[in-house]
């Protein structure tokens, strides 16, 4: 069995996460650890919450607290909406722990002996209004190369640039809106990526496995030409710099927020009591320590990409110690709403904690993975929502397991039956799910989330035509041993398929396996011909009835979500910034 260390984009500490972020990291690590837990690799999820830069010191301040004791209570209760959407973290961590500091401050070092970071006086744009310099992503305005009005100081979300906000044309204060700004000098601390360049382009050509949308942006970034990048702000709230003339300033959140992946390690590490924690977290990333035998793989969108490709791996390279880089990078698109993005200031969209309130976890990340922005940018809608739950949880796999379930209680008293032989219809079904199970093993293995959850679905039609192909209810008047094994296999296949959508739909699978009176902590993967694994029950041993699985959504539930959080009728609005 394999090692496999997974880590997914850092949520923000500004509050809660709308679903767009939800689908583009989390949950798609979350179904993938699940998975390679039940294969029986060791697995170690890691995520934290990404808690330094100038927008946390404006939360807070708009909150009327200060900034520790804001990401404090952030942090907790992103870590609370984590836990009600049964993301399986085996740690979640705070890039402004003590772990994350020294790190960031030992890289930092590293760095600047080895000759890949310089002191520059720069000119920056400071606010007279605000009274402050701006951070990048504080300064707006209209983008030097193609022309949108709201590109900020750092990139352009139009079309990708990279930018300085120095090249902004006509700035304006993203905190004040004023314009009344100047060019100022300001020291700062620039890592030489320009330096790393050919390292760099050497080890992304090498990757030639990672998903097509990461592969890609990396390789775009490389072709343009690396700018050497700031790693430093001006700001209080972050990892103090420790240099002489640097007392005012922090690290650039983008330099150490990747970094706490390995601080969450270390967090973890101490967390679990474990006797040598240096050595527990070294195992997985220090390649002198046993972590060549790691495979870590990343979830993230795609706005993320080029900074874990390019600016936290340059970080890695120069620092000239054996550190664990990523082995597969999945990206994803845009999770859009409607025509538009997110916005919690429009009322548009659905957030992580309304969304508990509204449905189950599981039907929520049932909708996601299905509809999952692979490919390309995907949109919400209630309507396309309302369908998925419907078809897919309520009519095929919900009215599959209450079925069968409901009639081995009224027609065999809730007792498993025995095994008898099997027939042509259940050789055939045999065949194609043992086809089936391939596929889906495949997908999951390739984090082709959609192609997977596709093929689940299959999965679960097939068990609903054996069960009308076989019928029971007829069998049951002329040939009750005939009528027996068909419902044996039945319930061996809910069994089943409570395991394999275990990843997708956590909840309703302990639920399953609950009824059928199987341990819920023992999940492995099915491996063998498909006849072997529906042998999991025992005969005579007794199984209850589940409540219904899944309700279906209703037409007026339909029409008061999108007057309440908005819908058709804002399709065709201007996008807007989450």
């Amino acid at each position: 069995m394999a090692r496999i260390l997974i880590t997914s984009a850092l949520p923000y500490i500004n509050g809660i996460k709308h679903l767009g972020n939800l689908v583009g990291s989390m949950l798609p690590a979350d179904v993938y650890a699940r998975f390679c837990r039940a294969q029986g690799h060791e697995t170690l999820y890691i995520c934290a919450t990404d808690e330094h830069g100038t927008p946390a010191e404006l939360a807070a301040l708009k909150a009327g607290q200060d900034v520790k004791t804001y990401c404090d209570e952030q942090h907790e209760r992103q870590r609370q909406v984590g836990e009600g959407f049964l993301l399986s973290y085996d740690h979640f961590g705070r890039s402004s722990s003590a772990e994350n500091h020294a790190l960031t401050q030992h890289f930092a070092q590293k760095l600047m002996d080895n000759g890949y970071i310089e002191e520059r006086e720069i000119e920056m744009i400071f606010s007279v209004d605000d009274g402050r310099f701006l951070p990048d992503r504080y300064v707006e305005g209209t983008c030097p190369k193609c022309g949108s009005d709201k590109a900020r100081g750092d990139q352009c979300n139009s079309c990708d640039t990279l930018l300085d906000p120095t090249e902004l044309i006509n700035p304006r204060s993203a905190i004040s809106g004023s314009t009344n700004l100047e060019i100022r000098t300001s020291k700062h601390l620039y890592l030489l990526q320009s330096k790393l360049e050919g390292q760099l382009k050497a080890w992304v050509d090498s990757q030639h496995h990672w998903p097509n949308l990461a592969r890609s942006i990396a390789l775009k970034w490389l072709e343009e030409g690396l700018a050497d990048r700031g790693i430093t702000r001006d700001l209080k709230w972050g990892v103090p710099v420790n240099r002489e003339g640097f007392e005012d300033k922090v690290f650039y959140v983008w330099f150490d927020a990747p970094i706490e992946y390995i601080g969450a390690t270390q967090e973890w590490a101490k967390a679990t009591a474990q006797k040598d924690p240096d050595k527990a977290w070294q195992r997985w990333w220090r390649t002198d320590q046993g972590a060549e035998d790691v495979r870590y793989v990343q979830f993230m969108g795609k706005d993320n990409v080029a900074f874990h490709t390019v600016s936290f791996p340059a970080t890695l390279i120069g620092s000239g110690e054996p550190w664990k880089r990523v082995d597969v990078l999945k990206a994803f698109n845009w999770l859009n709403w409607y025509g538009g993005k997110f916005s919690t200031s429009e009322n548009r969209g659905v957030f992580m904690d309304t969304a508990l309130d509204l449905l189950p976890a599981d039907v929520w990340r049932w909708y996601l993975m299905a509809n999952a922005p692979e490919g390309a940018d995907t949109a919400f809608t209630w309507e396309q929502f309302q369908s998925t739950v419907n078809s897919d949880l309520a009519n095929v796999l919900g009215n599959f397991v209450n079925r069968i379930m409901k009639f081995c209680d009224s027609k065999l008293d809730g007792k498993v039956p025995e095994h008898g032989p099997h027939t042509e219809v259940e050789s055939k079904m045999l065949t194609e799910l043992e086809g089936m199970l391939a596929d889906l093993t495949r997908q999951l293995e390739a984090m082709e989330m959609r192609k997977a959850a596709s093929t689940l679905r299959g999965i679960w039609v097939l068990g609903n035509e054996y069960l009308q192909e076989a019928a029971p209810w007829t069998a049951m008047k002329t040939d009750p041993e005939r009528a027996g094994h068909v419902v044996r296999m039945a319930l061996e296949l809910a069994g089943l398929f409570a395991v394999i959508s275990a990843p997708f739909i956590p909840q309703t699978s302990q639920v399953i396996l609950q009824a059928l009176g199987r341990d819920k902590t023992i999940l492995s993967w099915p491996t063998g011909s498909s006849a072997d694994v529906l042998t999991a029950l025992t005969a005579g041993a007794s199984i209850t009835t589940p409540p219904v699985l899944f309700q279906k959504i209703e037409d007026e539930q339909v029409a008061e979500w999108t007057e309440r959080f908005g819908g058709a009728e804002q399709e065709l609005a201007e996008p807007t910034e989450a």
